[in-house]
């Protein structure tokens, strides 16, 4: 509650995704990193005002599997398919909040539940507020920068060839970028 014992309003934010990316990589043959993003994605993202309190707040993802894009069309249909993320029968990666907790100012905690191949697994993502500005065309918008890491074989990607150096084809570690621009809806 707020000084004046009235609950504070709930501020409604919509992820653009035209100004939104969600960008993975993992490392091949111990080698390179591969990376990848995905150009479908939505969610909703809820807190406080005025001054955006993390009590309450509540985050909302959700990512288009076959949207995927590594820049290679055979590893695509590869990383599509029943090997990795199945997206005939799991068309959406989604990530629901559970709790934020402040780290200073502009960092903060997001822990959530990730759904992959419909395995769901607690994640913790590192935000960083990036601001809020009015667009020329008179939208407030807000800025995050967020990275997880996760392990995929948690989430049931298994799929690996070994290598007769040794090591693995894939890594099992993937990393996760998100650079999110949300526009306020109320």
């Amino acid at each position: 509650m707020t000084s004046t014992g009235r609950l504070p309003a709930v501020s409604t934010w919509i992820i653009d995704p035209k100004h939104t990316l969600v960008e993975f990589a993992a490392r091949y043959m111990s080698l390179t990193t591969v990376k990848g993003r995905f150009s479908g994605v939505s969610g909703t993202i809820r807190t406080a005002e005025p001054d955006g309190d993390l009590d309450g707040s509540t985050v909302e993802v959700e990512i288009d599997s076959a949207s995927l894009d590594s820049r290679e069309p055979q590893r695509d249909a590869h990383l599509r398919s029943a090997d990795f993320l199945d997206v005939e029968r799991f068309p959406s990666i989604t990530f629901e909040s559970t709790r934020l907790e402040a780290v200073d100012a502009d960092h903060f905690t997001v822990q959530g539940a990730l759904t992959i191949r419909d395995v769901t697994h607690d994640v913790a993502l590192k935000v960083t507020r990036q601001g809020r500005a009015r667009t020329p065309t008179g939208l407030e918008v807000a800025g995050f920068t967020a990275e997880a890491q996760i392990d995929r074989k948690d989430f049931g990607l298994k799929w690996n060839v070994a290598l007769e150096a040794g090591g693995w084809l894939v890594a099992d570690t993937v990393k996760i970028l998100l650079e999110i621009q949300a526009i306020r809806q109320d």
